[in-house]
């Protein structure tokens, strides 16, 4: 079992690039390729028929780069459209969708706050898993609205973005939650400021860490796991500027190099 081709990874921006950290982490040998479709951020605000022309759009520039397993590393585009990514490839997709399932399984105050875009809040795969798991439990659902935008233009850690969060979380911190979900894979990058402003009880969960074990797993299932322990670089693709995505993923060293593409 040795297949050395990549992963491929699609975001509505950079917020994805939370996905691909854990994905990178745990599976440092896979070659994985990581498209930024900025141009179109943020999927959360369109219609379903364009949040699904957007994911076959990217899915088809990734088979391109004879991609072997897609990774939809946005909660709109996987509730919107993955099913149909699903019956149209033959290949494997993991999809990312708000951990709301732990999180009402873990509230001892039962009651629990989702940071997330109206297009995964409103859509047929959230509304089936909340009724699942939420039915004795105080759900505060807010939309995140602007904060996908702060993120793309570089500003997750502004002052603009810490009093949108205190406006968006007060709901919640009134209601006594004490598990914050985020629905939105850019929302990761602001953790260090919803710690700041929610109380010490209050546990963040995002999806990350799920999504690369289930990655593992279904290559080790599809045979299709790169068994070669050497290191492979990254590739990274965004079709606006290039220095937002090369702020994010080069936080700590300059290692990585962001291409501009269009797709």
């Amino acid at each position: 079992m040795n297949d050395p081709r990549p992963i491929g990874i699609f975001d509505s921006g950079v917020g994805g690039t939370s996905i691909w950290k854990e994905i990178h982490n745990l599976l440092p040998s896979e070659k994985t390729i990581y498209l930024s479709d900025s141009l179109n951020a943020p999927y959360g605000i369109k219609t379903q028929e364009k949040i699904i022309q957007l994911s076959i759009k990217n899915t088809e520039k990734l088979l391109e780069m004879n991609c072997k397993l897609i990774v939809v590393a946005c909660n709109t585009a996987t509730t919107n459209a993955v099913k149909v990514l699903r019956s149209t490839y033959n290949v494997p997709f993991i999809g990312i969708e708000p951990a709301i399932k732990p999180a009402a399984l873990k509230s001892s105050n039962k009651a629990i706050g989702i940071l997330a875009t109206r297009g995964t809040l409103t859509s047929e795969l959230f509304a089936q898993t909340s009724e699942l798991y939420t039915r004795d439990i105080d759900v505060i659902e807010v939309e995140g609205n602007g904060l996908v935008e702060l993120i793309e233009s570089g500003k997750k850690d502004s002052e603009k973005t810490r009093e949108l969060l205190e406006i968006l979380l007060a709901p919640m911190i009134e209601a006594k939650i004490d598990y914050l979900v985020l629905g939105c894979s850019h929302y990761p990058y602001l953790i260090p400021l919803l710690t700041e402003i929610l109380p010490e009880d209050v546990k963040i969960i995002d999806s990350g860490e799920a999504v690369a074990r289930q990655t593992k797993a279904i290559l080790n299932n599809n045979n299709i796991l790169n068994s070669n322990s050497v290191k492979v670089t990254p590739e990274f693709y965004t079709n606006i500027d290039p220095r937002v995505l090369s702020e994010i993923i080069n936080a700590n060293v300059n290692a990585y190099k962001v291409e501009q593409l269009d797709f």
